[in-house]
C-alpha cells in the first residue's frame, strides 16, 4: 500500500467530527437536560441509564454486521461509503423525531433509531482508515482520528452547555445544529476519500464466502480478544462517569447552571485529551503502543479517584484534566494497535468488533444509573451513588491495565509462530 497523504488522512476521519458531535451532544448534554421534563427527579439517573443502555445494546450487534457486510460490498464507489451515506441518511429522520418529540416515548423512538441509523454508518467507516493507511502510518492517523472526535467533543460542550436552555423541552434548534454539523462532516469523508471500485467481475457473490464473512476466529487472534475485553473494561469507568456528569454536577455542586458547567468540564477534558491524543500517537509509534496504553492507564486511575473529593466547580476542572490526559492517551494507543492486530482482509468486521468494547462499556456504564439512584436515595445528602460511580471507573480502568499484559504475551507467541 503506498504511503497515505495528508489528505488522505484528513478526509478518512472527517465524518468522526459529526459523529462525535452529534452523540456527546446527546448523551452528555441534550437528554439529560431533556428527561428532566419527562421523569420523576428521584429516578432521573434510573430512566437516563435504562433508554441510553438499550440503545447502545443495539449499536454493539448492528455495528460489527454492518462492517462485515462492507467487507464484501460490490460497489464502483467502494465498499464501505455505499452504507454510510445509506445510514447517515437516515440519521436526519431520527433526529427530526428527538427535536419534535412530544414525551418520552417518542423521545425513546428517536433514539433507538438513530442508534441503529447511526451503527448501520458507523461499522464501514472503521473499515475505512485501514483500507486507505498502510500499518507505518496507523499511530499518527489514529492520532488524528482521535483529534476529530476531540474536536466534536470540545464544539459540542461549549456549544450546546451554552445554546440548550434548561427549560426547554423540544430542543428543535440544537437537534438542527447537530444535523448541520453531522452533514458537514459525512461530505468531506465521502466526497473526498479515494476509495477503490470493487466491480461485480472482480468479486462475484459467494454465498458461502458471505456466510463465512460473519465467522470469527478469536482463537486465531488472541491478541486482539484481549484488547478488545482491555478497551471495554477501561471504556466502563469513563461512559460511567460522562454519562452521569450532569446530574453530578447539579445535585453536588449545586451551581446555578450545571448544563454551562458540564460542558466547560467536557472542554477542559478535552483540551488536555486532544493535546495527548495526538503525542500519544507520535510516542506510540516510537516506544510501542502497549506502553502507551499503560501510562494511560495511570493518568485515568488517578483522575477517577481524585474525582471522589471534587466539591467545587474549580477542583473538578483540574481533576477532570488528568483525566483527560489518560484518555487522550489511551484512545490513540488502544485504536492504533487494533489497527494493527486486525486482518486487513477483515478490517471492517474487526475494527466494527471493537463496538462490541465500546457501545458495550456504554451500556454497561449506564447501567450504573440505577444503582446510583438507589445509594443516593438511601442516604440522602451522602451521594454516596456519586462516590461509588468514581471508584467504580478506577478499578475498572486498573483492571484494564492488567490485561494489557495479556495483550502482549499472545502476540509474542503470534509473532514466534512460523509463518
Amino acid at each position: 500500500m503506498k504511503r497515505a497523504t495528508f489528505r488522505d488522512i484528513l478526509f478518512v476521519n472527517t465524518y468522526w467530527v459529526g459523529l462525535s458531535f452529534m452523540w456527546n451532544s446527546l448523551h452528555v448534554i441534550i437528554l439529560p437536560a431533556v428527561l428532566l421534563h419527562l421523569v420523576p427527579e428521584t429516578l432521573k439517573n434510573t430512566y437516563l441509564g435504562l433508554l441510553t443502555f438499550f440503545g447502545l445494546i443495539l449499536a454493539m450487534a448492528i455495528q460489527p454486521i454492518s462492517g462485515a457486510i462492507s467487507d464484501r460490498w460490490v460497489s464502483a464507489w467502494g465498499r464501505r461509503r455505499p452504507l454510510i451515506l445509506l445510514g447517515t441518511l437516515f440519521d436526519f429522520v431520527f433526529l427530526a423525531f428527538l427535536g419534535w418529540s412530544g414525551g418520552l416515548v417518542w423521545l425513546a423512538v428517536g433514539y433507538i433509531g438513530l442508534q441503529i441509523s447511526s451503527n448501520v454508518a458507523h461499522g464501514p467507516l472503521q473499515g475505512l482508515l485501514p483500507d486507505v493507511v498502510p500499518e507505518a502510518q496507523l499511530g499518527r492517523a489514529s492520532g488524528f482520528k482521535n483529534l476529530m472526535d476531540m474536536i466534536g467533543l470540545v464544539a459540542a460542550s461549549l456549544l450546546m452547555g451554552n445554546l440548550l436552555d434548561p427549560h426547554v423541552r423540544h430542543p428543535v434548534g440544537v437537534m438542527s445544529l447537530v444535523a448541520g454539523v453531522l452533514a458537514g462532516g459525512a461530505a468531506f469523508t465521502l466526497l473526498g476519500v479515494r476509495e477503490k471500485p470493487y466491480l461485480r467481475e472482480e468479486r462475484r457473490v459467494n454465498w458461502m464466502a458471505w456466510r463465512d464473512s460473519f465467522r470469527i476466529d478469536l482463537r486465531t487472534h488472541r491478541a486482539f480478544t484481549w484488547l478488545i475485553a482491555s478497551r471495554f473494561l477501561y471504556l466502563i469507568g469513563i461512559y460511567g462517569i460522562q454519562s452521569f456528569a450532569q446530574y453530578y454536577v447539579r445535585d453536588v455542586l449545586a451551581v446555578a447552571n450545571p448544563i454551562q458547567l458540564t460542558g466547560n468540564l467536557l472542554a477542559v477534558i478535552t483540551l488536555a485529551l486532544i493535546f495527548f491524543a495526538l503525542a500519544g500517537g507520535w510516542l506510540g509509534d516510537r516506544i510501542g503502543h502497549l506502553r502507551v496504553s499503560l501510562l494511560a492507564s495511570l493518568f485515568g486511575f488517578m483522575g477517577s479517584v481524585l474525582m471522589v473529593w471534587a466539591r467545587t466547580p474549580g477542583t473538578l476542572l483540574i481533576y477532570g484534566s488528568i483525566l483527560g490526559v489518560g484518555i487522550g492517551l489511551f484512545l490513540t494507543a488502544n485504536w492504533a494497535l487494533a489497527n494493527e492486530l486486525a486482518p486487513q482482509a477483515e478490517a471492517g468486521k474487526f475494527m466494527g468488533l471493537t463496538n462490541l468494547a465500546t457501545a458495550g462499556a456504554a451500556a454497561v456504564g449506564r447501567l450504573e444509573g440505577p444503582l446510583i439512584d438507589t445509594l443516593n436515595n438511601a442516604r440522602p445528602g451522602a451521594w454516596l451513588g456519586y462516590v461509588g460511580l468514581f471508584l467504580l471507573g478506577a478499578i475498572c480502568i486498573l483492571g484494564s491495565a492488567f490485561l494489557l499484559s495479556a495483550v502482549r504475551s499472545a502476540r509474542a507467541r503470534a509473532h514466534a509462530q512460523p509463518a
